[in-house]
């Protein structure tokens, strides 16, 4: 497959994605920057550390600038995604890999949960 066409295949994807399937795809990416950002570090890699980190920081500037405030859990989560945000500052300030063990495992439950929510609405949408 051509670069073009790849591309054009990537674009329609994201465009005919479910509002779940966005977050839990931006929840991944999450997931996978932080931990080139723990490879990046354990290799010395700082240029490709700070890449990582600030793509991190990036992903949960967005995650929180979407959320609609009418809901209640939207504002647990914006509480979730300053306390990321302030550790992920920490991280690029101090380098330091406990840091991405502290917020990683919350990372991947917070997309779990997404994911099961995901699930359950499917599956009554269904019935």
């Amino acid at each position: 497959m051509n670069q073009y066409g790849y591309q054009q295949y990537k674009t329609q994807s994201i465009n005919t994605m479910t509002q779940a399937e966005m977050l839990i795809l931006l929840y991944d990416e999450l997931i996978k920057r932080l931990t080139r950002a723990e490879i990046a570090l354990k290799n010395q890699n700082y240029t490709a550390f700070d890449e990582a980190v600030t793509r991190c920081r990036e992903i949960v500037r967005y995650l929180s600038s979407t959320l609609d405030k009418k809901y209640a859990i939207s504002h647990e989560l914006d509480r979730m995604y300053e306390y990321f945000q302030y550790e992920l500052s920490r991280l690029s300030a101090g380098r330091k890999p406990e840091v991405i063990e502290e917020i990683k495992p919350l990372i991947i439950e917070l997309r779990d949960t997404f994911k099961e929510a995901d699930k359950i609405n499917s599956a009554n949408q269904k019935k």
